[in-house]
């Protein structure tokens, strides 16, 4: 059978293809905490409600005050993220502020990285490398051993014995004292340890003794309990997948960018943005915002750690994560008119701020979406976390409107997306075995 033409396309090619899965995880609401153990749980992300942390004593409750007002915020969303590899529980943390006289303003949003060691996982990560140290070490004498096997026998008269070490050593050559080959051991067959890997299916960081141990961290008496809260709601998360890019006739020798969607899988792992200087009119960085989230409208946080924001918009945020590259002069006179290539933006991590606990480099780890702020509001709206105003309180959110200060009177957050990058090298204190550090936070505001 002939191999198949490229250029014979048609719309029933795409009955073939399946949707394409990406690097992202989509966080979603998924009802109502109603227990007491999860409440108190901090393996149990969630939108709104109230902070749970690894340690007692909590951190202090100032780190959720707003930078403009002064005024504590709500919890946004508090995510269980531990790394793999890492001996450490880990969450995060995002607080906003909903007071209208706050939005777009920085400091109105901000997040927080807690780390807390954990032994036991500590100690399985000890034995699972030193298995894998047993059995690359195994790996590499049994390489070892069958290539000596490989090489023709040494002939001791020889003065070019393949044996000899040495080139000069003639010595040891002539008289046959080169040294006798060692048999294998039994160390060049893994050992019983190194040949099961069970112990290590367990998930991370499910220690037995931590929950009981988190659960027993309450916020009774806690200036935390004081701070304004949404309704506690379950994030579930889900694996993003895109519908696959419908094929397309080009002309031959022309360049087709095949990670248009950002499925973080080109060669560069980079989310190119083509053509943003070509339209003053439409906000190209707009829509494929809403053609990316589209796919999935009830997103309410994108986590990729190390992975490329989704831009909400083209503006100052924008610019600074991925800014124009420099490209020649255009001509100015009509005999040196050229073609310009369309410009394309590459998504560059090394205009955000270092760690500055630790001068590493920060990455990206999530954003939250506007969905949430629907989330959120309506869970608010059925009493759930609904902090009670006293009279005096009420009065005088009352007279604030009667004298027309809306701006302060307005609950409401207008973000289009909140990024949070946090330190890579998820640096922490080693003798308090653990840390409570604030993270970068770009907003980008919803116009």
């Amino acid at each position: 059978m002939p191999p198949k033409n490229d250029d014979d396309w048609s719309d029933s090619d795409d009955d073939d293809l399946s949707d394409i899965e990406t690097n992202v995880q989509l966080g979603l609401s998924d009802g109502p905490i109603e227990t007491s153990e999860d409440l108190r749980d901090a393996r149990v992300s969630r939108l709104g409600g109230h902070a749970v942390f690894l340690s007692s004593p909590p951190p202090p409750a100032t780190s959720a005050q707003c930078k403009t007002c002064g005024e504590p915020m709500s919890l946004l969303a508090q995510v269980w993220c531990p790394l793999e590899e890492s001996p450490n529980d880990r969450a995060l943390y995002v607080w906003g502020c909903g007071r209208g006289a706050c939005q777009k303003k920085d400091g109105s949003v901000r997040a927080w990285r807690q780390l807390r060691y954990n032994t036991k996982y500590a100690e399985k990560l000890a034995k699972k490398a030193e298995r894998q140290k047993a059995k690359e070490e195994s790996e590499r004498k049994t390489a070892e051993e069958a290539a000596r096997r490989s090489l023709p026998k040494a002939n001791p008269f020889s003065m070019k014995s393949t044996a000899a070490s040495n080139p000069f050593d003639l010595g040891s050559q002539v008289f046959g004292n080169t040294p006798t080959p060692t048999e294998p051991n039994d160390a060049s067959s893994p050992s019983e340890e190194a040949v099961s890997d069970e112990e290590d299916v367990e998930e991370p960081h499910e220690d037995a003794d931590l929950a009981a141990r988190l659960a027993s961290t309450t916020l009774d008496d806690s200036k935390w309990t004081e701070t304004p809260a949404y309704g506690a709601l379950y994030l579930s998360t889900t694996a993003e997948y895109l519908p696959p890019a419908k094929k397309v006739k080009v002309p031959k020798g022309a360049e087709v960018d095949e990670d248009d969607e950002g499925t973080g899988k080109g060669k560069d792992g980079g989310w190119a943005l083509e053509g943003y200087e070509n339209s003053i009119e439409v906000d190209h960085a707009f829509e494929r915002f809403t053609k990316r989230v589209g796919y999935e409208g009830g997103q309410c946080i994108r986590y990729e750690l190390g992975g490329t924001p989704l831009p909400f918009a083209s503006d100052a945020v924008f610019d600074k994560l991925f800014p124009a590259p420099i490209g020649p002069p255009l001509p100015v006179t009509k005999p040196d008119f050229m073609v310009v290539p369309v410009q394309k933006r590459t998504y560059t991590p090394a205009s955000i701020p270092a760690c500055p606990h630790c001068g590493g480099p920060r990455a990206f780890e999530c954003q939250l979406m506007p969905n949430l702020i629907n989330v959120l509001r309506a869970s608010t709206k059925t009493g759930e976390g609904k902090k009670k105003l006293s009279d005096e309180e009420r009065r005088q959110q009352v007279m604030k409107e009667l004298k027309g200060e809306g701006a302060e009177g307005r609950v409401g957050m207008e973000w289009g997306t909140c990024m949070v990058f946090s330190c890579q090298k998820d640096c922490s204190d080693e003798a308090a075995r653990g840390c409570w550090r604030e993270e970068l936070v770009l907003v980008q505001w919803d116009d």
